[in-house]
């Protein structure tokens, strides 16, 4: 019987890497978890989920204080920020999290943690280039969960500048004066208006004729209006042809859909064009794993082409999520330690764009479900129904509610303020099978923003409940003498 130096040996030490490290640790698993970034918590705790949500919260108290007459207060003069403060706190939050993805931490549960870069040696053997030597360790079991990165496009004149991605926004020591930013994505509207809200000038660069492409446009539209009314310059439609340095600054070239070409000039550049998945190094020709130019290719139960080799998290370029990628861990997790043959279900897999108003989304939208051929049916509620967002003076957006023909939720999207909780009452409604008669009787308290998941399922409830043949069967009943019929004063 072949012996392995490790049952199982993990490679990456992000969201997908530490939750299976986790899990299988505690369970009696001798596993081995490699990471060649010089500390754990992989892009989301460093560069991404946990950076971004500081800066945001910052940019908009900010924001409060700059539109503090609005409330009725006193509208204070406000100084020119100190990004170099901004990114204190940014480092301070990192800093109080990281802890919790020490080495220590998961050495404590049983696991070994070696920093390095990996590359595959053959289907069970892996190289490790660290610091001080190379190893060869061999595992029984591997798990590929070394994420994604920028995408860098190849443009005339980009490896020309000094661009920022979203490893080295965040560690700015000054405000830009002027930001432009290629994409139109999550990362991409989140940074724009974060950065105006600040100060800076901003103007976002984007190919297609609308914003967060995989959402629907009308939800898409109510983010863009917000952040165009705080001075965000949104071109649509518009290819970027080179880019140069001229004058001390950066200059985009660009030409618009049957236009001229138009010169976009920043102090500073962000490159927000979606992500790549971390393979280059991983040398997986030699250990036979598939993959393509999106991600390593798995099947339902996060097994590549050799069913000893797992791989789960935005490596395998389905869904670019922290929690999907937690969720893949514990796919993997179930298959590879308990056996248990468990497939990965992103039915209702949810997510949020953190803008201002943000936009929370939970299984198909318009786009997704015309793409399937599915009849459908909307229900919507806006938020300026809502006495909670009317009192908070965030009345902008609304909730959309996609139906079969079976009045059957097909999906939830919410674009309002903290969409990304109201989503969460979704999540546990549509994959807990609760039916909207139970989200409609349910008590919610008044006045909360969540009465608004109520209100468009008791839209539904009520036309039905309050329908003419419903009136005409009590009175026939009960011999009531108010209005019992359709055509009857």
């Amino acid at each position: 019987m072949t012996t392995f130096d490790y049952d199982m040996i993990v490679l990456g030490g992000g969201a997908a890497g530490l939750t299976t490290t986790a899990g299988a640790a505690q369970l009696g698993v001798r596993v081995l978890l490699v990471e060649q970034e010089p500390q754990l918590g992989g892009d989301c705790l460093h560069y991404g989920c946990v950076p971004s949500k500081t800066l945001i919260t910052t940019a908009r108290n900010r924001h409060r204080m700059a539109n503090a007459a609005r409330w009725g207060l006193p509208q204070p003069e406000l100084p020119p920020v100190d990004f170099s403060l901004v990114a204190d706190r940014i480092r301070s939050v990192i800093q109080t999290i990281q802890p919790h993805d020490s080495p220590e931490r998961f050495t404590s549960l049983g696991a070994k943690v070696l920093f390095g870069q990996a590359g595959f040696v053959d289907e069970h053997t892996v190289s490790i280039a660290g610091a001080d030597k190379t190893r060869m360790v061999t595992g029984k079991q591997i798990v590929i969960a070394t994420g994604s990165s920028a995408s860098i496009p190849n443009i005339p004149g980009l490896n020309e500048v000094d661009y920022l991605t979203n490893t080295s926004i965040f560690s700015l020591e000054s405000l830009p004066e002027s930001l432009v930013i290629l994409g139109a994505g999550p990362i991409a509207l989140e940074m724009a208006q974060s950065f105006r809200r600040l100060g800076s000038e901003v103007t976002v660069i984007q190919r297609s004729g609308q914003v967060l492409s995989r959402e629907d446009k009308d939800m898409a539209d109510i983010v863009q209006d917000a952040l165009e009314k705080e001075g965000v310059r949104v071109l649509l439609n518009t290819a970027v042809r080179s880019v140069r340095r001229k004058n001390g600054r950066i200059e985009v070239e660009t030409k618009q859909n049957g236009g001229k070409p138009i010169a976009i000039s920043g102090t500073h550049l962000l490159v927000a064009l979606g992500r790549t998945p971390n393979i280059k190094n991983l040398r997986l020709e030699q250990a036979g794993v598939e993959y393509t130019p999106k991600g390593i290719t798995v099947d339902a139960r996060m097994r590549t082409s050799h069913k000893h080799i797992y791989a789960c998290g935005d490596v395998t370029g389905q869904y670019l999520f922290t929690h999907a990628a937690g969720y893949e861990g514990g796919i993997v997790v179930s298959n590879a330690v308990f056996k248990l043959p468990r497939k990965a279900d992103y039915t209702w897999m949810p997510w949020v764009t953190y803008t201002e108003p943000e936009l929370a989304s939970i299984g198909l939208n318009e786009k997704t479900a015309q793409e399937q051929g599915l009849e459908y049916t909307l229900r919507t509620e806006p938020f300026a129904s809502n006495d909670r967002a009317i009192a908070q003076g965030a009345t902008e957006g609304c909730l959309k509610m996609l139906l079969d023909k079976r009045e059957k939720v097909l999906g939830v999207q919410i674009a309002g303020p903290h969409a990304g909780e109201l989503i969460n009452e979704w999540v546990a409604i549509l994959g807990g099978g609760v039916k909207l008669s139970t989200l409609a009787g349910a008590i919610h308290p008044y006045p909360t923003l969540g009465e608004i998941n109520k209100r468009v399922a008791g839209s539904l409830i009520g036309e039905k409940l309050f329908s003419g043949k419903v009136r005409s069967g009590l009175c026939f009943l009960f011999g009531y003498q108010g209005k019992c019929e359709d055509d009857k004063e």
